[in-house]
Protein backbone atom coordinates (compact mmCIF):
# COMPACT_ATOMS: atom_id res chain seq x y z
CA UNK A 1 0.00 0.00 0.00
CA UNK A 2 1.37 3.37 -0.99
CA UNK A 3 1.34 6.32 1.39
CA UNK A 4 0.65 9.79 0.01
CA UNK A 5 1.91 12.74 2.04
CA UNK A 6 0.15 16.05 1.85
CA UNK A 7 2.49 18.70 0.40
CA UNK A 8 2.15 20.84 3.55
CA UNK A 9 3.55 17.97 5.60
CA UNK A 10 6.90 18.06 3.75
CA UNK A 11 9.47 19.86 5.89
CA UNK A 12 11.67 22.62 4.53
CA UNK A 13 14.71 20.36 5.11
CA UNK A 14 13.11 17.53 3.12
CA UNK A 15 12.15 19.97 0.40
CA UNK A 16 15.69 21.29 0.15
CA UNK A 17 17.13 17.77 0.25
CA UNK A 18 14.81 16.70 -2.57
CA UNK A 19 15.51 19.83 -4.60
CA UNK A 20 19.28 19.52 -4.22
CA UNK A 21 19.17 15.82 -5.07
CA UNK A 22 17.12 16.58 -8.15
CA UNK A 23 19.49 19.34 -9.16
CA UNK A 24 22.45 17.02 -8.69
CA UNK A 25 20.75 14.31 -10.73
CA UNK A 26 19.89 16.83 -13.42
CA UNK A 27 23.47 18.10 -13.43
CA UNK A 28 24.74 14.53 -13.74
CA UNK A 29 22.40 13.84 -16.65
CA UNK A 30 23.30 17.15 -18.28
CA UNK A 31 26.99 16.44 -17.76
CA UNK A 32 26.60 13.00 -19.29
CA UNK A 33 24.71 14.49 -22.21
CA UNK A 34 27.45 17.05 -22.72
CA UNK A 35 30.08 14.34 -22.56
CA UNK A 36 28.12 12.29 -25.08
CA UNK A 37 27.72 15.35 -27.27
CA UNK A 38 31.50 15.68 -27.47
CA UNK A 39 31.72 12.30 -29.11
CA UNK A 40 31.45 12.69 -32.85
CA UNK A 41 29.08 11.06 -35.22
CA UNK A 42 31.19 8.82 -37.47
CA UNK A 43 30.69 8.35 -41.20
CA UNK A 44 33.00 5.76 -42.75
CA UNK A 45 32.90 5.83 -46.56
CA UNK A 46 34.51 2.94 -48.43
CA UNK A 47 34.93 3.35 -52.18
CA UNK A 48 35.02 0.11 -54.20
CA UNK A 49 37.98 -0.45 -56.56
CA UNK A 50 39.47 3.03 -56.23
CA UNK A 51 43.20 3.48 -55.71
CA UNK A 52 45.21 6.63 -55.06
CA UNK A 53 46.03 6.82 -58.77
CA UNK A 54 42.39 7.66 -59.60
CA UNK A 55 42.03 10.58 -57.17
CA UNK A 56 42.72 14.23 -57.87
CA UNK A 57 44.28 15.06 -54.51
CA UNK A 58 46.90 12.37 -55.06
CA UNK A 59 47.85 13.54 -58.53
CA UNK A 60 45.33 11.66 -60.66
CA UNK A 61 44.10 13.85 -63.52
CA UNK A 62 41.94 11.50 -65.60
CA UNK A 63 38.80 11.59 -63.45
CA UNK A 64 37.63 14.87 -61.90
CA UNK A 65 36.66 14.35 -58.25
CA UNK A 66 35.91 17.86 -56.97
CA UNK A 67 33.72 16.84 -54.01
CA UNK A 68 36.15 14.22 -52.75
CA UNK A 69 39.09 16.56 -53.29
CA UNK A 70 37.29 19.20 -51.23
CA UNK A 71 36.62 16.64 -48.50
CA UNK A 72 40.33 15.76 -48.41
CA UNK A 73 41.32 19.43 -48.28
CA UNK A 74 38.93 20.02 -45.37
CA UNK A 75 40.93 17.65 -43.19
CA UNK A 76 43.94 15.33 -43.28
CA UNK A 77 45.16 13.28 -46.24
CA UNK A 78 47.31 10.21 -45.63
CA UNK A 79 49.96 9.60 -48.27
CA UNK A 80 50.50 6.12 -46.88
CA UNK A 81 47.15 4.41 -46.32
CA UNK A 82 47.11 0.72 -47.26
CA UNK A 83 44.51 -1.95 -47.93
CA UNK A 84 44.66 -5.59 -48.90
CA UNK A 85 45.06 -6.24 -52.66
CA UNK A 86 41.39 -7.24 -53.06
CA UNK A 87 38.13 -6.33 -51.40
CA UNK A 88 37.00 -9.21 -49.18
CA UNK A 89 40.06 -9.35 -46.90
CA UNK A 90 40.07 -5.55 -46.70
CA UNK A 91 36.48 -5.51 -45.50
CA UNK A 92 36.98 -8.27 -42.95
CA UNK A 93 40.02 -6.40 -41.60
CA UNK A 94 38.08 -3.12 -41.42
CA UNK A 95 35.23 -4.68 -39.48
CA UNK A 96 37.38 -6.62 -36.99
CA UNK A 97 40.62 -4.66 -36.62
CA UNK A 98 42.42 -7.96 -37.23
CA UNK A 99 44.38 -9.31 -40.18
CA UNK A 100 42.75 -12.01 -42.32
CA UNK A 101 45.17 -14.78 -41.35
CA UNK A 102 43.97 -14.40 -37.76
CA UNK A 103 40.45 -15.31 -38.86
CA UNK A 104 41.06 -18.63 -40.54
CA UNK A 105 41.30 -17.03 -43.98
CA UNK A 106 37.54 -16.45 -44.24
CA UNK A 107 36.33 -17.66 -47.64
CA UNK A 108 35.04 -15.18 -50.17
CA UNK A 109 31.54 -14.08 -49.24
CA UNK A 110 31.77 -15.24 -45.62
CA UNK A 111 32.52 -13.77 -42.23
CA UNK A 112 33.92 -15.72 -39.25
CA UNK A 113 31.14 -16.54 -36.79
CA UNK A 114 33.39 -16.10 -33.78
CA UNK A 115 33.97 -12.44 -34.72
CA UNK A 116 30.34 -11.42 -35.20
CA UNK A 117 30.14 -9.80 -31.77
CA UNK A 118 33.46 -7.97 -32.05
CA UNK A 119 32.87 -5.79 -35.11
CA UNK A 120 33.38 -2.06 -35.30
CA UNK A 121 29.58 -1.66 -35.27
CA UNK A 122 29.22 -3.64 -32.03
CA UNK A 123 32.07 -1.72 -30.40
CA UNK A 124 30.27 1.56 -31.09
CA UNK A 125 26.80 0.21 -30.27
CA UNK A 126 28.04 -0.76 -26.82
CA UNK A 127 29.18 2.84 -26.39
CA UNK A 128 25.69 4.17 -27.16
CA UNK A 129 25.89 4.72 -30.91
CA UNK A 130 23.10 3.91 -33.32
CA UNK A 131 24.43 2.13 -36.40
CA UNK A 132 23.59 1.64 -40.08
CA UNK A 133 25.16 0.28 -43.25
CA UNK A 134 24.20 0.76 -46.89
CA UNK A 135 25.68 -0.21 -50.24
CA UNK A 136 27.75 -3.37 -50.80
CA UNK A 137 27.84 -6.13 -48.18
CA UNK A 138 29.67 -9.07 -49.80
CA UNK A 139 30.02 -10.98 -46.53
CA UNK A 140 27.12 -13.36 -47.20
CA UNK A 141 24.25 -13.96 -49.60
CA UNK A 142 21.44 -11.99 -48.00
CA UNK A 143 18.80 -14.26 -49.52
CA UNK A 144 20.29 -17.06 -47.39
CA UNK A 145 21.05 -15.01 -44.28
CA UNK A 146 19.04 -11.76 -44.17
CA UNK A 147 19.86 -11.09 -40.49
CA UNK A 148 23.62 -11.16 -41.03
CA UNK A 149 24.20 -7.36 -40.94
CA UNK A 150 22.17 -7.15 -37.72
CA UNK A 151 24.25 -9.89 -36.08
CA UNK A 152 27.35 -7.90 -37.01
CA UNK A 153 26.02 -4.89 -35.10
CA UNK A 154 24.02 -2.78 -37.54
CA UNK A 155 20.63 -1.52 -36.38
CA UNK A 156 19.52 -0.77 -39.93
CA UNK A 157 20.74 -1.78 -43.38
CA UNK A 158 20.09 -1.22 -47.09
CA UNK A 159 22.31 -3.48 -49.20
CA UNK A 160 22.29 -4.90 -52.71
CA UNK A 161 22.22 -8.68 -53.01
CA UNK A 162 25.84 -9.45 -53.80
CA UNK A 163 25.91 -12.14 -56.53
CA UNK A 164 22.12 -12.17 -56.39
CA UNK A 165 21.27 -9.32 -58.73
CA UNK A 166 22.10 -5.82 -60.01
CA UNK A 167 23.59 -3.08 -57.88
CA UNK A 168 23.04 -0.13 -60.25
CA UNK A 169 20.04 -0.30 -62.60
CA UNK A 170 16.90 -2.22 -61.55
CA UNK A 171 18.77 -2.89 -58.31
CA UNK A 172 18.26 -5.97 -56.14
CA UNK A 173 18.17 -4.39 -52.68
CA UNK A 174 17.58 -5.91 -49.26
CA UNK A 175 16.53 -3.55 -46.50
CA UNK A 176 16.20 -4.61 -42.88
CA UNK A 177 15.52 -8.25 -43.74
CA UNK A 178 13.18 -7.81 -46.70
CA UNK A 179 13.68 -7.50 -50.44
CA UNK A 180 12.51 -4.10 -51.64
CA UNK A 181 9.86 -4.11 -54.37
CA UNK A 182 9.78 -0.36 -55.00
CA UNK A 183 13.16 0.31 -56.63
CA UNK A 184 12.89 -1.23 -60.11
CA UNK A 185 13.06 2.22 -61.70
CA UNK A 186 15.69 3.61 -59.32
CA UNK A 187 19.46 3.98 -59.57
CA UNK A 188 20.95 1.88 -56.76
CA UNK A 189 23.53 4.41 -55.47
CA UNK A 190 20.73 6.97 -55.05
CA UNK A 191 18.77 4.49 -52.92
CA UNK A 192 21.74 3.68 -50.65
CA UNK A 193 22.59 7.34 -50.12
CA UNK A 194 19.01 8.41 -49.44
CA UNK A 195 18.63 5.61 -46.88
CA UNK A 196 21.71 6.84 -45.02
CA UNK A 197 20.59 10.46 -45.18
CA UNK A 198 17.23 9.52 -43.63
CA UNK A 199 18.98 7.46 -40.96
CA UNK A 200 21.37 10.24 -39.98
CA UNK A 201 18.62 12.85 -39.89
CA UNK A 202 16.50 10.65 -37.63
CA UNK A 203 19.26 9.88 -35.13
CA UNK A 204 18.23 12.72 -32.82
CA UNK A 205 20.60 13.30 -29.91
CA UNK A 206 22.10 9.81 -30.17
CA UNK A 207 25.48 9.70 -31.95
CA UNK A 208 25.53 7.57 -35.07
CA UNK A 209 28.01 5.30 -36.79
CA UNK A 210 27.31 4.99 -40.50
CA UNK A 211 29.27 2.58 -42.67
CA UNK A 212 28.89 3.36 -46.37
CA UNK A 213 30.57 0.65 -48.47
CA UNK A 214 29.73 2.15 -51.84
CA UNK A 215 28.76 0.04 -54.84
CA UNK A 216 30.81 2.47 -56.92
CA UNK A 217 33.20 2.04 -58.69
CA UNK A 218 33.06 -1.75 -59.04
CA UNK A 219 31.84 -3.08 -62.37
CA UNK A 220 28.66 -5.15 -62.65
CA UNK A 221 28.20 -8.70 -61.42
CA UNK A 222 29.20 -11.15 -64.18
CA UNK A 223 28.26 -14.56 -62.79
CA UNK A 224 24.46 -14.51 -62.95
CA UNK A 225 22.41 -16.59 -65.40
CA UNK A 226 21.47 -13.43 -67.31
CA UNK A 227 23.56 -10.24 -67.56
CA UNK A 228 22.30 -7.42 -65.37
CA UNK A 229 20.47 -4.55 -67.12
CA UNK A 230 22.23 -1.75 -68.96
CA UNK A 231 21.82 1.82 -67.84
CA UNK A 232 20.52 4.74 -69.95
CA UNK A 233 23.66 4.74 -72.11
CA UNK A 234 22.71 1.40 -73.62
CA UNK A 235 25.74 -0.26 -72.04
CA UNK A 236 27.38 -0.49 -68.64
CA UNK A 237 28.93 2.64 -67.20
CA UNK A 238 32.67 3.01 -67.75
CA UNK A 239 35.08 3.33 -64.86
CA UNK A 240 35.39 7.07 -65.52
CA UNK A 241 31.61 7.49 -65.50
CA UNK A 242 31.38 5.57 -62.24
CA UNK A 243 34.12 7.77 -60.76
CA UNK A 244 32.08 10.86 -61.62
CA UNK A 245 28.99 9.30 -60.05
CA UNK A 246 30.90 8.30 -56.92
CA UNK A 247 32.03 11.89 -56.50
CA UNK A 248 28.49 13.16 -57.03
CA UNK A 249 27.01 10.77 -54.48
CA UNK A 250 29.54 11.77 -51.81
CA UNK A 251 28.93 15.44 -52.58
CA UNK A 252 25.18 15.00 -52.13
CA UNK A 253 25.68 13.13 -48.86
CA UNK A 254 27.92 15.90 -47.53
CA UNK A 255 25.35 18.50 -48.58
CA UNK A 256 22.69 16.54 -46.69
CA UNK A 257 24.88 16.45 -43.58
CA UNK A 258 25.42 20.19 -43.79
CA UNK A 259 21.75 20.93 -44.33
CA UNK A 260 20.82 18.79 -41.33
CA UNK A 261 23.30 20.65 -39.13
CA UNK A 262 25.34 17.48 -38.57
CA UNK A 263 28.51 18.18 -40.50
CA UNK A 264 30.43 19.94 -37.74
CA UNK A 265 29.84 17.10 -35.28
CA UNK A 266 30.80 14.30 -37.68
CA UNK A 267 34.13 12.59 -38.20
CA UNK A 268 34.25 11.49 -41.84
CA UNK A 269 36.71 8.82 -42.93
CA UNK A 270 37.13 8.01 -46.62
CA UNK A 271 39.21 5.19 -48.12
CA UNK A 272 39.30 2.71 -50.99
CA UNK A 273 39.08 -1.05 -50.44
CA UNK A 274 41.91 -1.86 -52.87
CA UNK A 275 43.59 -0.44 -55.96
CA UNK A 276 41.86 0.60 -59.17
CA UNK A 277 40.81 -2.25 -61.49
CA UNK A 278 42.93 -3.53 -64.36
CA UNK A 279 39.83 -3.59 -66.57
CA UNK A 280 36.10 -3.03 -66.28
CA UNK A 281 33.04 -4.60 -67.94
CA UNK A 282 31.47 -2.32 -70.53
CA UNK A 283 28.87 -4.56 -72.23
CA UNK A 284 27.45 -8.08 -72.52
CA UNK A 285 26.36 -9.45 -75.88
CA UNK A 286 25.26 -13.03 -76.56
CA UNK A 287 26.32 -14.06 -73.08
CA UNK A 288 29.89 -12.79 -73.48
CA UNK A 289 31.19 -9.86 -71.43
CA UNK A 290 33.34 -7.21 -73.06
CA UNK A 291 35.90 -5.47 -70.90
CA UNK A 292 38.03 -2.40 -71.44
CA UNK A 293 41.35 -1.56 -69.78
CA UNK A 294 41.32 0.98 -66.96
CA UNK A 295 44.15 3.44 -67.50
CA UNK A 296 44.70 6.86 -66.00
CA UNK A 297 47.22 9.65 -65.73
CA UNK A 298 48.78 9.66 -62.30
CA UNK A 299 51.41 12.21 -61.33
CA UNK A 300 52.04 12.85 -65.02
CA UNK A 301 52.45 9.18 -66.00
CA UNK A 302 49.95 6.87 -67.71
CA UNK A 303 49.30 3.84 -65.50
CA UNK A 304 46.93 0.90 -65.49
CA UNK A 305 44.93 -0.09 -62.45
CA UNK A 306 46.70 -2.52 -60.13
CA UNK A 307 43.89 -4.24 -58.20
CA UNK A 308 44.90 -7.72 -57.11
CA UNK A 309 48.62 -6.99 -57.06
CA UNK A 310 50.87 -6.33 -54.08
CA UNK A 311 52.32 -3.20 -55.74
CA UNK A 312 51.27 0.29 -54.72
CA UNK A 313 48.71 0.21 -57.53
CA UNK A 314 46.93 -2.61 -55.72
CA UNK A 315 47.28 -1.65 -52.06
CA UNK A 316 47.96 2.10 -51.72
CA UNK A 317 44.55 3.68 -51.47
CA UNK A 318 42.94 7.05 -50.83
CA UNK A 319 42.77 7.50 -47.08
CA UNK A 320 41.65 10.72 -45.46
CA UNK A 321 39.69 12.19 -42.61
CA UNK A 322 37.68 15.34 -41.99
CA UNK A 323 36.41 16.58 -38.62
CA UNK A 324 35.68 20.32 -38.38
CA UNK A 325 37.26 22.01 -35.40
CA UNK A 326 39.45 19.01 -34.59
CA UNK A 327 41.49 18.16 -37.69
CA UNK A 328 43.34 21.08 -39.24
CA UNK A 329 42.24 21.61 -42.85
CA UNK A 330 44.75 21.04 -45.63
CA UNK A 331 46.93 18.69 -43.59
CA UNK A 332 49.00 16.01 -45.30
CA UNK A 333 50.74 13.25 -43.37
CA UNK A 334 53.26 10.51 -44.14
CA UNK A 335 52.11 8.54 -41.11
CA UNK A 336 51.47 4.88 -41.93
CA UNK A 337 47.96 3.42 -41.58
CA UNK A 338 46.22 0.29 -42.74
CA UNK A 339 42.68 -1.10 -42.55
CA UNK A 340 43.16 -2.73 -39.16
CA UNK A 341 43.52 0.78 -37.69
CA UNK A 342 40.01 1.96 -38.54
CA UNK A 343 38.27 0.11 -35.70
CA UNK A 344 40.55 1.31 -32.86
CA UNK A 345 40.56 4.86 -34.29
CA UNK A 346 36.76 5.04 -34.35
CA UNK A 347 36.61 3.48 -30.89
CA UNK A 348 38.98 6.06 -29.42
CA UNK A 349 37.08 8.92 -31.06
CA UNK A 350 33.86 7.54 -29.55
CA UNK A 351 35.40 6.84 -26.12
CA UNK A 352 34.34 3.23 -26.69
CA UNK A 353 36.15 0.36 -24.94
CA UNK A 354 37.77 -2.18 -27.23
CA UNK A 355 36.99 -5.90 -27.01
CA UNK A 356 39.11 -7.47 -24.27
CA UNK A 357 39.88 -10.41 -26.51
CA UNK A 358 41.08 -11.33 -28.99
CA UNK A 359 43.79 -8.65 -29.30
CA UNK A 360 43.60 -6.29 -32.25
CA UNK A 361 46.25 -5.79 -34.90
CA UNK A 362 45.18 -2.20 -35.46
CA UNK A 363 46.45 0.93 -33.74
CA UNK A 364 44.48 4.14 -33.37
CA UNK A 365 45.70 7.03 -35.51
CA UNK A 366 43.43 9.51 -33.71
CA UNK A 367 46.46 11.28 -32.13
CA UNK A 368 47.75 11.88 -35.67
CA UNK A 369 44.38 13.34 -36.70
CA UNK A 370 44.39 15.65 -33.69
CA UNK A 371 47.91 16.85 -34.39
CA UNK A 372 49.21 15.35 -31.14
CA UNK A 373 51.65 13.07 -32.93
CA UNK A 374 53.28 13.05 -36.36
CA UNK A 375 54.37 9.43 -36.52
CA UNK A 376 51.92 6.64 -37.20
CA UNK A 377 52.56 2.99 -36.63
CA UNK A 378 56.07 1.72 -37.51
CA UNK A 379 54.88 -0.74 -40.19
CA UNK A 380 51.78 -1.86 -42.08
CA UNK A 381 50.76 -5.28 -43.39
CA UNK A 382 48.95 -6.70 -46.42
CA UNK A 383 48.10 -10.21 -47.54
CA UNK A 384 46.13 -12.08 -50.17
CA UNK A 385 45.87 -15.70 -49.18
CA UNK A 386 49.30 -16.96 -48.19
CA UNK A 387 51.53 -14.26 -49.80
CA UNK A 388 52.02 -11.13 -47.73
CA UNK A 389 54.28 -8.17 -47.07
CA UNK A 390 55.16 -5.82 -44.27
CA UNK A 391 56.52 -2.35 -45.02
CA UNK A 392 57.64 1.05 -43.84
CA UNK A 393 57.25 4.20 -45.92
CA UNK A 394 60.44 3.37 -47.82
CA UNK A 395 61.12 -0.36 -47.52
CA UNK A 396 59.01 -3.47 -48.11
CA UNK A 397 59.73 -7.05 -47.11
CA UNK A 398 57.67 -10.00 -48.36
CA UNK A 399 57.05 -13.16 -46.42
CA UNK A 400 59.23 -15.06 -48.88
CA UNK A 401 62.19 -12.81 -48.06
CA UNK A 402 62.18 -10.38 -51.01
CA UNK A 403 63.16 -6.89 -49.90
CA UNK A 404 62.75 -3.63 -51.86
CA UNK A 405 63.76 0.00 -51.56
CA UNK A 406 60.64 1.70 -52.88
CA UNK A 407 62.33 5.07 -53.23
CA UNK A 408 64.64 3.73 -55.93
CA UNK A 409 62.45 0.88 -57.23
CA UNK A 410 58.74 1.74 -56.82
CA UNK A 411 57.72 -0.89 -59.40
CA UNK A 412 59.64 -3.58 -57.46
CA UNK A 413 61.63 -4.75 -60.45
CA UNK A 414 64.69 -6.00 -58.57
CA UNK A 415 64.84 -7.15 -54.94
CA UNK A 416 67.85 -6.00 -52.96
CA UNK A 417 70.52 -8.61 -52.36
CA UNK A 418 70.97 -9.25 -48.61
CA UNK A 419 74.76 -9.01 -48.86
CA UNK A 420 74.66 -5.65 -50.66
CA UNK A 421 72.55 -3.65 -48.20
CA UNK A 422 73.52 -0.40 -46.53
CA UNK A 423 73.57 -0.34 -42.76
CA UNK A 424 70.18 1.40 -42.63
CA UNK A 425 68.57 -0.98 -45.12
CA UNK A 426 69.95 -4.04 -43.31
CA UNK A 427 68.58 -2.82 -40.00
CA UNK A 428 65.12 -2.22 -41.49
CA UNK A 429 65.18 -5.59 -43.24
CA UNK A 430 65.94 -7.27 -39.93
CA UNK A 431 63.20 -5.36 -38.10
CA UNK A 432 60.61 -6.24 -40.74
CA UNK A 433 61.74 -9.86 -40.62
CA UNK A 434 61.16 -9.83 -36.89
CA UNK A 435 57.65 -8.46 -37.47
CA UNK A 436 56.86 -11.24 -39.94
CA UNK A 437 58.17 -13.80 -37.47
CA UNK A 438 56.04 -12.36 -34.68
CA UNK A 439 53.01 -12.50 -36.98
CA UNK A 440 53.82 -16.06 -37.93
CA UNK A 441 54.17 -15.06 -41.59
CA UNK A 442 57.92 -15.46 -42.14
CA UNK A 443 58.33 -17.70 -45.17
CA UNK A 444 54.78 -17.07 -46.43
CA UNK A 445 54.79 -16.60 -50.18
Amino acid sequence: MSVHTHPRAVSRRDFLRTTLAGAAALAAVTGAARAAAKRPNILLILADDVGQDAMGVYGGTSFPTPNLDALAESGMRFNHGYSMPVCHPSRVTLLTGRYPFRLGEAAWGTFPRAEEGNTIAHVLKRAGYTTAVAGKWQLTLLQDDPTHPVRLGFDRYCLFGWHEGPRYYQPHIWQDGALRDDVADRYGPDVYREFLTDFMRSSGDQPFFVYYPMALCHDVTDDLEEPVPYGPRGRYDSFGEMMAEMDRQVGLLLDDLEEAGLRRDTLILFCGDNGSPVQSIISAENGAYQREPVTMTYQGVTVQGGKGTFLDGGTRVPFYASWPGVIDPGTVTDALADFSDLLPTCAEAASAPLPESPPLDGQSFLPVLRGEREEGRPWVFAQRGEPCWVRTVRYKRYGDGRFYDLDSDPSEKTPLAPDALSGEARAVRDRLGAVLTALGREGAG
